[in-house]
């Protein structure tokens, strides 16, 4: 325990939750095979990883002040702000992370949130009184409770729910002033139920029942009985259809649709027909993120182009363009009008700037930022912007990607490379902040690149397919593109490559070190699947057919038999190189048990492996302690298997 202290003192009690001094791990984290963190490098990441964030969450609904998520201990919690750039009142303190708060929409008199358990993504939402800090727990406290949505005048809200048989989502409704009034407003089948929206005279739900990212229908439901009626795909063909919003008169929808083309558009669909009508021209990417002001007058919408986001704001419905302020080069996201229907509230997030929030006046078109997120001390002079990549496959097919360079005077010569893989499989890698990363491109000089192999998102609604079912393995394929155009960068070294992946990325990690591996010094594996079958066997039900639609459906012998031989679990003879594994137990997706069998089965077979389990986390690690231990591993690890 003295030597603890001394770390202490010494760190400023950054670490006092990660390591002890004598090489024990805390109780709640499972370090396997991983050797103590020297000293020296716990100083030297510091400041990496003091980095803040501040994501927008909703207007107050009389007055022009935002309610924010930040963290100023362990987990991200909500704060109210009052002015642009002024001072955070934190309103929870909760253990666990909080999410999609909303002010009830007429008086802000209370704060609807939602909040899980130790990463199990069984959310509970919760009523908040900020005059006086009481919290209610408006769900039963074990189901999983998403997707709650206020009625116009703020006495209902509608929310989806697992809480009938823990597999099929069915919509509850309730008057959060009066928890006793909770009551299910409708059975459904299947996991992929959620509410949209209310209709202006809180008469009708829109209620979206999601099959794939592919695949999705929306459904109009009476608020007081619960029947449903099929609204689109009124002509029985498959498309993709989101964000199902009320026009002002409640007869019509606007909707986010690939109906018409590749990529996502808006579009304007007749409640009564079903009649679809594209609104706009069509976009260059995927229209991501719209609202529809309170007066019905103004659209505001995100396009997603190359990974960056362009902001556009037009009337409604004549389409005519207002002029907005150049956004910084970024991603955003969380849209939002204030009452007022002038103020747009929305967060960003950039390569030289931590996820903040601003706001546009629509009236002046000016831009205000209403947070400044603290980046531990490191200028962002220091972060490196990203260079979009073009590369071809080896079947021709056209991929990209973004690479991170580090500063060439103060790291000359070739650099080694991370090659990080995103989730999803329908993720996409953009060019966001990259927060303790900046410490592997400014102290480290490792060159990062975010490729974006076939299955991912942002590149229309083909591409989006070519890696489903039985092309999984094409995917994988793609990796060895990305480690072929390395080879012919000068800048980059070719010999010293190593890759990083979460969920489905780590799946990419554990399969490109069978398929590539001669070609890789080491790997990451995130929360990874190692075999599709016990992965589809064992995820949460809920989700089971929703990742059948995008894996394939074991129960077909020659789906399994085709998942059976691309899973990692499968090649593991062929995984010869270090590996670093890193799991939540309380992971409702990829379950730990996939972890656990792939350092098992390389152990077995002679392999070097080394496991990091944290017994409070789920699907990533979301507790600053937990986030801050596993940087440290994994920069030690690559010390010790890239760079040398």
């Amino acid at each position: 325990m003295p030597r603890l202290n001394r770390y202490l003192y010494t760190l400023g009690c950054l670490f006092s939750a990660v390591l002890h001094a004598d090489s024990q791990w805390p109780e709640n984290l499972v370090a396997d095979g991983i050797p103590e963190i020297p000293a020296a490098l716990r100083s030297e990441v510091v400041r990496y990883l003091e980095f803040r964030t501040a994501s927008f969450q909703d207007w107050h609904p009389r007055r022009r002040e935002i309610l924010i998520s930040t963290r100023f201990a362990e987990t991200l919690q909500l704060h109210q702000v009052k002015w642009p750039e002024g001072d955070r009142r934190q309103l929870t303190f909760q253990p666990e992370p909080v999410f999609g708060a909303l002010f009830q929409p007429m008086t802000g008199e209370s704060i609807v949130f939602s909040q899980d358990s130790g990463g199990g993504e069984f959310f509970q939402i919760y009523r908040l009184d900020p005059a006086d800090g009481r919290l209610a727990l408006l769900t039963d406290g074990k189901s999983r409770n998403t997707d709650p949505r206020w009625s116009r005048d703020g006495r209902r809200l509608a929310y989806a729910s697992t809480r009938r048989n823990g597999r099929d989502t069915d919509i509850y409704v309730i008057d959060p002033a009066h928890p006793e009034s909770d009551r299910r407003l409708a059975e459904l089948s299947g996991g992929g139920w959620s509410v949209s929206d209310w209709s202006p005279d809180g008469a009708q739900l829109l209620v979206q029942s999601y099959v794939s990212i592919n695949e999705s229908s929306l459904y109009l439901m009476d608020a007081a009985r619960g029947d449903l009626r099929l609204v689109v795909p009124a002509n029985g063909r498959k498309a993709s259809y989101a964000g199902g919003r009320f026009t002002q008169d409640g007869k019509s929808a606007l909707v986010v649709t690939d109906a018409g083309g590749e990529f996502r558009s808006l579009a304007t669909v007749d409640l009564s027909s079903g009649l679809l009508a594209p609104f706009g021209p069509s976009p260059a990417g995927d229209v991501e993120d719209f609202g529809l002001s309170p007066d019905g007058r103004k659209l505001a919408y995100f396009v997603n182009e190359i990974g960056f986001s362009a902001l556009h704001i037009v009337d409604f419905p004549s389409g005519r363009t207002w002029s907005v302020p150049r956004l910084p080069m970024g991603v955003a996201t969380g849209l939002r009008w204030h009452p007022n229907s002038r103020d747009l509230g929305f967060s960003l997030s950039s390569a030289k700037s931590p996820s903040d929030v601003y706001s546009i006046d629509a009236r002046r078109g000016t831009l205000t930022r209403w947070t400044a997120s603290e980046t531990g001390g490191v200028s962002p002079a220091r972060y490196v912007e990203p260079e979009l990549v073009r590369l071809k496959s080896s079947d021709g097919l056209a991929l990209s990607g973004f690479l991170y360079r580090p500063d060439p005077r103060r790291f000359p010569g070739p650099r080694p490379v991370l090659v990080s893989i995103h989730g999803g499989p329908e993720g996409q890698s953009r060019p966001i902040f990259q927060a303790r990363w900046n410490y592997l491109l400014d102290q480290l000089g490792v060159a990062i690149l975010y490729p974006n192999v076939r299955g991912s998102a942002g590149f229309g609604k083909t591409f989006l397919t070519l890696d489903n079912s039985l092309h999984r393995e094409d995917s994988v394929k793609d990796i060895g593109a990305y480690l072929d155009w390395i080879a012919t960068q000068p800048s980059l070294d070719s010999r010293r490559v190593a890759a990083y992946g979460g969920s489905y990325g780590g799946f990419m990690v554990l399969a490109s070190m069978a398929m590539h591996g001669d070609r890789l010094r080491c790997g990451i594996d995130v929360v990874g699947i190692s075999n599709f079958i016990s992965f589809l066997e064992n995820t949460q039900d809920y989700r089971r057919d929703l990742r059948r639609a995008e894996y394939g459906d074991e129960r077909i012998p020659e789906v399994a038999a085709y998942l059976r031989r691309v899973s990692p679990m499968s090649h593991v003879s062929e995984i010869r190189r270090p590996l670093l594994v890193v799991q939540g137990k309380n992971d409702p997706r990829v379950p730990v048990s996939e972890a656990e069998q792939m350092v098992k089965a390389i152990r077995g077979q002679g392999g070097t492996v080394a496991y990091l389990m944290a017994k409070d986390e789920g699907h990533g690690f979301q507790k600053k302690k937990n986030s801050d231990a596993m940087f440290l591993v994994l920069s030690q690890f690559l010390q010790e298997h890239l760079l040398r």
